[in-house]
């Protein structure tokens, strides 16, 4: 039951900030589209989410799948709660200037790349 709960609180955590920075792919898209194409953060930040309706993984995870490394639970899990993440998520971020949204995505980055840095 705990790695349920857990399942279901990364989905909703990694939807949150899905929904209110752009955050995956979006780490590289959303500021090129910003300082390379003038897009607000916001405009940045929702075409990067639409982007994602496609089904840009399906050659990945086909390739993964193939050789036996696709938690299929686990995935549906997540991919579910990210969906509810990402709604609230977009709903934040909307309601915040940009000023302050493009702090929150940069402090984001940060951290992630310390922790990929200096992490295990």
């Amino acid at each position: 039951m705990n790695t349920i709960f857990i399942l279901l609180a990364l989905g909703v955590i990694a939807g949150l900030l899905s929904g209110m920075v752009g955050i995956g792919g979006g780490i590289i898209i959303v500021p090129a589209l910003v300082y390379f194409l003038g897009y607000s953060q916001h405009q940045a930040q929702g075409t990067v989410l639409f982007m994602f309706l496609m089904p840009i993984g399906i050659l990945g995870v086909y390739n993964y799948y193939q050789a036996g490394h696709v938690e299929w639970k686990t995935a549906l899990i997540m991919a579910s709660t990210f969906l509810i993440g990402s709604y609230f998520g977009s709903k934040i971020s909307i309601a915040i200037d940009q000023t302050t949204l493009k702090k929150v995505f940069g402090v984001i980055i940060l951290l992630l790349s310390l922790k990929m840095i200096f992490g295990k």
